[in-house]
């Protein structure tokens, strides 16, 4: 199975100058833990309700901090044309729960989590699930 037949589409994208207040508000009313962020076109970073959390607010930072401060910027992605397996084995290898869906001319499409690779594949999942629940990972808070 191909990731398009099963990611989420019709994304939600933010700026890296937009607030971490305006951006938590966002996240709770379109119900998701996470949001790519955009900057002239190109995917430029992801940043996560625990970003905010860990990177923003338990440093201090305050409500008017730029998600370009706290953002993780090594951004992991897959294409829409993929196969499911090797999509969960990407998401366990770098301990990531979702990845945002490029085409092949690297636009943004879509965003598939973990959840998505479940209703698909519950195999991969689990095995996903397994190795990213394992410490470490890009976005372990040292």
């Amino acid at each position: 199975m191909k990731v398009s037949e099963c990611m989420s589409d019709g994304v939600e994208i933010c700026s890296p100058d937009d607030t971490i207040r305006d951006i938590a508000r966002t996240m709770r009313e379109i119900d998701v833990g996470a949001m790519p962020v955009g900057e002239d076109d190109r995917l430029v970073g992801m940043i996560t309700d625990r970003d905010i959390a860990i990177r923003a607010i338990a440093e201090g930072m305050g409500p008017e901090t730029r998600v370009r401060q706290v953002m993780s910027q090594h951004v992991r992605w897959c294409y829409e044309d993929e196969e499911i397996d090797d999509v969960a084995d990407q998401m366990a290898e770098f301990k990531v729960r979702r990845l945002p869906v490029l085409n092949r001319d690297k636009r943004l499409i879509g965003v598939i989590s973990l959840g998505d690779v479940s209703l698909a594949d519950g195999m991969s999942s689990g095995r996903a699930l397994h190795e990213i629940s394992e410490p470490g990972g890009m976005h372990s808070q040292h």
